[in-house]
C-alpha cells in the first residue's frame, strides 16, 4: 500500500475535521460537502430545501397564498416535475473513466513522488460507474419522487386525495426516458403510500408523450440553430478556457501533482461531478469533494449556468419558444379545469402531473419570463454575476417542480405559481401571489394566440440570433 507523506496526511485530516465541524455546528447534518449547493442541474433537491434532510415529509402549508380577505379553495393543480436523482449518462461515465485512468497511470508512474492527494484518491476511491447505468433513476431518485408526492398530497389533500388516487382521476404524463417513467411510477407509489392504498395489482397509470415532454428534439430551429450550432455556445467555450477556469485547473493540477496539459477542462468537470454524483446517489461525502473550495465551485457552477442559459434559456429565443407545445398544454388544462359547468357535468380534473427533464423545465420557465436578469451572463462578466437570479443549482435540482395551483375564489378563479414548493410570482404580478386567472391569461395572450410550434421551429435558424431583449 502506498503511504501519504506526513504533511499531506495532516492537511487532509485537518480539512476533514474542518468540514465536519462546520456542518455539525451550522446544519447539524454531517458529511455534506460545503460545495453541495453549486452543482447546477446535478444538485440534490435537499440543497434547495435543507429542512428535508431532517424530515423528508415536512410541509409548510403557508406557501398556498390566495388573497387573505377572499374565500378560496384549490380545485386543480398542474405539476411539471423533473425526474429524481440518477446515474451519470454515458458521456460523463466515460469522462470519469478517463480521469480515473489518468490518476492510475500517474500514481503508477510516480509512486514515490506522488502527492498526498493523488495517493489518497487512489487508496480511498475506486470507479464504480458502468456504461449500462446511463442516466437511469437510482433508489434515492425514487425516494425523491415518493416523498414529493406525499408532501404535495399533504399540501393539496382535496386534489391528490385518496379517492382521486383510487379512481384514477389524476392524469399522469411522462417522457419515454427510463428515468422519467421510473419517476412517474415512484410518484404514484408515493401517493399510494400516503393514503395507505398501495395495490400492486392496480399497476401504474401514465401516458408517454415525447412531443410534449421532449419538444426540444422536434424543433428544427432549435436543433440546427442552437443544439448543433458551434457558435451558439461561444460564451461557454470562452469561459471554459478563460482566466477563472484556468485558475481552477491550475489549483487542481497542483494538488494532484499533474501536468496542467493533462487536466483538461472536461476532466476538471468530471472530478467535480464525481463529488455531486456520490452525494446524490449514495449520500456520501466523496474524497473528490475536498479538492474544491467554494471559490472553485462558484466558477464551475457559473460555467454550467452559462451552458444552460445559452443552450436552453434566455440566451437564444428559439430555446424557450421550443416549449410552446407544453405551454399551450398547461393553459388548455387550466382553461378546461376552470370553465363553468352545469350541475350535471363531471367535476374538473383535480390534478395533472407531467414528468420530464431539466431540458423540459428550463425552456418553459424561460418562456414564462422567469429568472430574467438585467444583464446577460457572458464569459467576461463572471465577477458581476454573483447576485444573478438564473442559478440552476437553485432552480432545477433533481426532482425540481413547477406547480400551477388554480383556486375557486369569490371574484373568480385565481392562479398561483410555485417552484420547488416555494411561491413564485408571475413577472407581471409582482405584488400578488395568486392573481385572477383571467389576468394571467391576458398577460400571456401574445403567447396563447401565437407561439405556434411549427411556425417557430420551421423558420430558418440564421434568423435566430442571441436574445438581447432581457
Amino acid at each position: 500500500m502506498l503511504h501519504i507523506g506526513t504533511h499531506g496526511f495532516l492537511w487532509l485530516a485537518a480539512l476533514s475535521l474542518i468540514q465536519n465541524v462546520e456542518f455539525c455546528s451550522s446544519a447539524e447534518i454531517p458529511d455534506v460537502p460545503s460545495i453541495a449547493t453549486y452543482f447546477g442541474t446535478k444538485t440534490r433537491y435537499e440543497e434547495v430545501k435543507p429542512n428535508l434532510l431532517r424530515d423528508p415529509l415536512t410541509v409548510n402549508t403557508s406557501v398556498l397564498r390566495p388573497p387573505p380577505g377572499e374565500f378560496c379553495t384549490p380545485f386543480h393543480v398542474t405539476a411539471i416535475i423533473r425526474h429524481g436523482s440518477r446515474f451519470p449518462t454515458i458521456k460523463n461515465i466515460r469522462r470519469i473513466h478517463r480521469l480515473s485512468e489518468l490518476l492510475q497511470n500517474e500514481t503508477s508512474r510516480t509512486s514515490e513522488s506522488s502527492t498526498g492527494w493523488l495517493v489518497e484518491l487512489r487508496n480511498r476511491w475506486e470507479p464504480w460507474y458502468t456504461e449500462d447505468m446511463d442516466g437511469q433513476l437510482v433508489r434515492k431518485g425514487r425516494e425523491d419522487l415518493q416523498f414529493l408526492a406525499q408532501r404535495l398530497a399533504t399540501l393539496l389533500p382535496s386534489l391528490l386525495s385518496e379517492e382521486n388516487v383510487r379512481k384514477r382521476r389524476i392524469h399522469f404524463v411522462t417522457s419515454s426516458k427510463h428515468r422519467c417513467v421510473s419517476s412517474v411510477e415512484a410518484f404514484q407509489e408515493g401517493l399510494q403510500q400516503h393514503w395507505g392504498c398501495h395495490d400492486s395489482a392496480q399497476g401504474y397509470n401514465h401516458e408517454v408523450d415525447d412531443e410534449l415532454m421532449r419538444f426540444f428534439e422536434r424543433c428544427r430551429g432549435y436543433v440546427e440553430g442552437v443544439e448543433n450550432n458551434h457558435t451558439a455556445l461561444l460564451e461557454v467555450e470562452k469561459f471554459k478556457h478563460g482566466e477563472e477556469m484556468q485558475a481552477v485547473r491550475r489549483r487542481l493540477a497542483e494538488k494532484l501533482g499533474l501536468s496542467l496539459h493533462l487536466l483538461t477542462p472536461d476532466l476538471v468537470e468530471a472530478a467535480f461531478f464525481i463529488c455531486s454524483y456520490e452525494l446524490s446517489i449514495k449520500s456520501i461525502h466523496s474524497p473528490w469533494c475536498f479538492l474544491f473550495d467554494e471559490s472553485d465551485a462558484k466558477v464551475l457552477e457559473y460555467s454550467f449556468d452559462l451552458k444552460q442559459f445559452w443552450k436552453r434559456s434566455h440566451g437564444h429565443l428559439i430555446s424557450s419558444l421550443s416549449s410552446c407545445p407544453l405551454f399551450h398544454h398547461i393553459f388548455r388544462t387550466l382553461d378546461k379545469a376552470g370553465r363553468p359547468r352545469r350541475s350535471t357535468e363531471a367535476g374538473p380534473e383535480p390534478a395533472s402531473v407531467l414528468v420530464g427533464h431539466a431540458e423540459t423545465l428550463i425552456p418553459l420557465i424561460s418562456l414564462l419570463g422567469l429568472y430574467k436578469d438585467q444583464t446577460l451572463p457572458t464569459a467576461s462578466n463572471y465577477h458581476s454575476q454573483h447576485g444573478r437570479s438564473f442559478r440552476t443549482s437553485r432552480i432545477i435540482p433533481y426532482a425540481a417542480n413547477l406547480l400551477f395551483v388554480l383556486y375557486d375564489c369569490q371574484r373568480g378563479p385565481r392562479l398561483q405559481l410555485l417552484i420547488n414548493e416555494t411561491p413564485l410570482r408571475f413577472p407581471n404580478f409582482q405584488t400578488e401571489d395568486a392573481p385572477l386567472y383571467r389576468d394571467v391569461r391576458a398577460a400571456y395572450r401574445y403567447l396563447l394566440d401565437g407561439c405556434d410550434f411549427n411556425t417557430e421551429c420551421e423558420r430558418k435558424p440564421e434568423g435566430r440570433g442571441p436574445n438581447t431583449e432581457l
